[in-house]
């Protein structure tokens, strides 16, 4: 089992640990839904450093990106990052991706589920050009800051400038020689940033987050990944293993918008052309269901009790107060405001198709 370099902390706040993709990692604190709500308020602070992280050096690396990513990179700017997928031959989605141009390098966000897949992918790819793989999962931490007052903090915390820069942008820095990055990013619906810094800074940077006593009592909070995952559901943002898989192609599964087929050729093109073409057979769509009860993944969408699609994941909202899920339907009834139902087990539950993502925050 790997550990978090903030693995102590957790464990000194009686954090609820669980084995995500082969690591130790927290579920909660306090409470899903009070960690939840109080990011959507405030700010909160969430390990990431599960997630793998791996930097690419060479002449060829831009070349070898655009080769392997759906989305086009030649414009990428240095200090800019872009999300993007890689796809297998069938136009299957390998992972999601975000992918910054530094001075000098590329740095490769993936999901922790899938960091050795991209870096065996990676390699087989680079043989004969001139790039270099470093994995720097774990020499590396990665925290997400986030919330409605997560910059103003990190500027009053840290001495930064962050309020003018833009979404999927990033500053690099160094502190007393350890370099760090901080990215204008996140993955719950929410303003903040994404940090990533060396394992060996986290004794030094947690006081500054939490306080001196580190039992994190002041307005900035810990939270888990059970409400990273709640928080990214209500801003509709897909998930590896539930809305996106190698069975599932981009186009599908709704994230046409970071596929650039006529602008150049990468692996998986060719099949997603033909998807293209002959027209998506199933979307992906927002759902909510009536009444408390729950949509998991795999219960199945029905259409006057017949089969039409496949829950991907579902929870209980605790910004909307409402049972919502994502799931994949035949593209005919994809339309919002279509009637549908849901396989809860013992009854068909209504549902309603609505416009992703079912939670946007205020500018």
């Amino acid at each position: 089992m790997h550990l978090s370099p903030l693995n102590e902390f957790h464990t000194s706040l009686g954090a609820k640990l669980i084995d995500f993709a082969g690591w130790s990692m927290p579920v909660f604190y306090r409470g899903i839904n009070e960690e939840h709500l109080h990011t959507r308020s405030d700010l909160s602070v969430f390990d990431v450093s599960h997630m793998g992280r791996i930097r690419i050096e060479g002449d060829e690396g831009e070349a070898f990106l655009e080769h392997l990513c759906t989305r086009s990179l030649a414009e990428t700017a240095v200090g800019q990052s872009k999300y993007t997928h890689m796809c297998n031959e069938d136009g299957g989605i390998l992972d999601d991706l975000i992918v910054s141009r530094h001075e000098g390098y590329w740095y490769v966000v993936c999901n922790a589920s899938n960091r050795e897949k991209i870096l065996g992918w990676l390699t087989r790819h680079a043989d004969g050009r001139d790039v270099l793989l470093t994995d720097e999962t774990f020499e590396t931490a990665m925290l997400a800051v986030q919330g409605p007052m997560a910059i103003a903090f990190m500027e009053e915390q840290f001495s930064l400038s962050l309020s003018e820069l833009k979404r999927y942008w990033f500053v690099d820095g160094d502190f007393s020689g350890l370099n760090y990055s901080i990215y204008r990013s996140g993955y719950t619906g929410e303003d903040g940033v994404e940090a990533v810094v060396p394992a060996i800074a986290i004794p030094f940077l947690l006081p500054a987050l939490f306080g001196d006593d580190l039992q994190a009592n002041g307005d900035c909070k810990p939270a888990g990944l059970g409400a990273r995952d709640t928080l990214r559901l209500e801003a509709g943002m897909p998930l590896y293993g539930h809305e996106l898989t190698e069975e599932v192609d981009s186009l599908s599964a709704g994230q046409g918008w970071c596929v650039h087929l006529d602008q150049k050729d990468f692996v998986g093109a060719d099949a997603m052309r033909k998807v293209r073409d002959a027209g998506k057979k199933r979307k992906m769509v927002g759902l909510e269901l009536e009444g408390k009860r729950i949509a998991r993944q795999g219960y199945e969408i029905l259409k006057d009790g017949e089969k039409v699609g496949e829950v991907t994941s579902g929870t209980w909202s605790p910004t909307k107060q409402k049972s919502i899920a994502m799931g994949f339907v035949r593209s005919e009834l994809a339309d919002s405001g279509t009637s549908l139902s849901v396989d809860l087990g013992r009854k068909e539950n209504p549902a309603t198709v609505v416009p992703l993502p079912f939670y946007k925050r205020a500018k």
